[in-house]
């Protein structure tokens, strides 16, 4: 959960009466964003957790399906960005990076499918990047990382379609910026759209460019 991206989806789903459940490191942070919302009239809980602990995420993620049995949508937003070349990226922040990029979005779908499956509906968002599109070379963690993401989308789809659970990705090609085409809330806009769809008409991918 973060103040761009994050924060304006809450606002548009928890417009429409969901609850948001939301995950980030810095607890006084969570509690500002509970803040917020509160201030909106909508529900929230925040749960402070590094998601790159792939033990201390999944325990949580546990107590979350253990609270919450209804969970319909996950959205999995969560990005690291640390600039470096292939040749000359450190192995340890490029495994952190993987593990928040990528990793960590397995295990959270891993988590919550069971439920969903069960239920016979659902949906699963990823924040995907450009970067999964096309690189500089100076950004070779986070586009391994986003590419990653995006084949877990596809990949996931084929899986969940058939349980009637949506998988989809908006590919944000561009810096999220307040007053642009790639305003939060513009973007927040675009998941609520896919979120709409129905089966029959279930995306996979939005490229936002």
């Amino acid at each position: 959960m973060g103040g761009g991206n994050g924060l304006a989806i809450a606002r548009r789903f928890g417009r429409e009466g969901f609850h948001i459940l939301m995950v980030a490191r810095n607890e006084q942070k969570l509690r500002s964003y509970e803040a917020t919302l509160d201030d909106l009239g909508i529900r929230s809980t925040g749960y402070a957790v590094d998601i790159g602990d792939e033990a201390a995420f999944g325990a949580l993620l546990e107590k979350l399906l253990a609270e919450h049995g209804d969970i319909s949508i996950l959205h999995y937003n969560a990005s690291a960005y640390n600039p470096a070349t292939p040749s000359t990226m450190s192995m340890p922040v490029f495994m952190d990076d993987l593990r928040i990029n990528l990793i960590g979005a397995v295990v959270a779908a891993q988590a919550v499918l069971p439920q969903m499956k069960s239920r016979g509906s659902g949906t699963i968002f990823l924040t995907g990047g450009g970067t999964a599109l096309h690189a500089p070379a100076s950004l070779a963690s986070l586009a391994i990382g986003k590419s990653g993401l995006r084949s877990l989308a596809f990949t996931l789809a084929a899986e969940c379609k058939p349980l009637g659970i949506h998988v989809a990705t908006v590919t944000i090609d561009g810096m999220v910026q307040v007053g642009t085409r790639f305003d939060p809330d513009i973007i927040a806009g675009e998941f609520w759209r896919l979120y709409r769809q129905t089966p029959e008409d279930w995306q996979t991918e939005v490229i936002w460019e």
